[in-house]
């Protein structure tokens, strides 16, 4: 036996590391999701949140979502190899077996799950569950290869972490937490696409129906841009429904007009780096929206005057 296949033998022998479990969890996704679901709970109450819900209330929220993301790499094992971006996750290069990825899903899922039923309420537990449905089945089994409409439905399931956070608290469903949803509902489309323009030639290559490989790089940049535009609608509706204050205000047209100006960028300059750019803004717009809602929740009273 060559000292090649000797040495592939030994690293297929060799156990998975924990950072290659934690790297099936997508950790740099779900902590952007802890933090609009934190927030979601900071918002949901004039007081301080109870330590045992924001504590078990966002493991069990966490540990969900890592596990749809899990069964996300799992069920798209085979189309990662052919993209740039996803060639070397764990299931796609054999560090981890399938059957192993699927009984860790499973494992961190109910006890996700578990969590939540016991210790914060059923209605987040449902919740979470049908979120966790929605991306993992829903969403990677038959939204993302079936329509270029992909992401814009299945954004539904990324939406819901602030209104997990909300009634994680409250125990029932709100207009003011569905409007936090709403807000990350419209976000999805521009944010994703941004980076379907950078990787289009992946998707191409991967088979996956995204909206600059069915329609073209000029139809989805309009779209972004469309998109965009409802967007800076949406987080106007927090402030005209008195959820928040000037402070939320100003902030949502500083940081709309950012995102409208790399949208615009995108549609009619020559820029390479303009996707990516787009696709880097957009997580920084969500995260800093957010943070300021929390600001303004806790600095102003309800109802100051602009």
């Amino acid at each position: 036996m060559s000292k090649t296949t000797l040495s592939e033998s030994n690293i297929k022998l060799q156990r998975p590391l924990w950072r290659d479990y934690l790297e099936l969890c997508k950790p740099k996704v779900v902590l952007l999701m802890l933090l609009t679901s934190v927030i979601g709970m900071l918002l949901a109450t004039t007081s301080f949140v109870p330590l045992d819900i924001l504590v078990l209330g966002n493991l069990g929220i966490a540990l969900c979502a890592g596990s749809a993301a899990a069964i996300n790499h799992l069920v798209d094992r085979h189309i990662d190899l052919k993209m740039m971006r996803t060639h070397n996750r764990p299931i796609a290069k054999g560090r981890v077996e399938p059957q192993q990825a699927l009984i860790f899903a499973f494992v961190i899922g109910s006890l996700g799950m578990a969590i939540l039923l016991l210790f914060v309420n059923a209605l987040t537990a449902w919740l979470t569950l049908a979120s966790l449905l929605g991306y993992a089945l829903i969403y990677t089994l038959f939204l993302k290869r079936a329509t270029p409409q992909n992401i814009v439905i299945g954004g539904l399931a990324g939406a819901a972490p602030p209104l997990l956070g909300w009634t994680a608290v409250t125990n029932s469903i709100d207009g003011h937490g569905l409007l936090l949803a709403l807000i990350i509902f419209a976000w999805t489309p521009p944010h994703f696409w941004a980076l379907a323009v950078h990787r289009k030639d992946d998707y191409a290559k991967a088979d996956i129906p995204m909206l600059p490989v069915t329609h073209g790089e000029r139809y989805t940049k309009l779209h972004i841009l469309l998109y965009t535009i409802i967007l800076c609608i949406v987080t106007f509706l927090p402030y005209l429904t008195g959820m928040f204050n000037w402070l939320y205000l100003l902030g949502a047209v500083v940081l709309g007009g950012g995102f409208l100006y790399w949208s615009i960028v995108m549609l009619v300059s020559d820029r390479k780096d303009a996707p990516m750019e787009t696709f880097k803004y957009s997580i920084i717009y969500l995260m800093c929206l957010f943070v300021i809602m929390l600001l303004d929740h806790y600095l102003l009273p309800v109802g100051s005057a602009l």
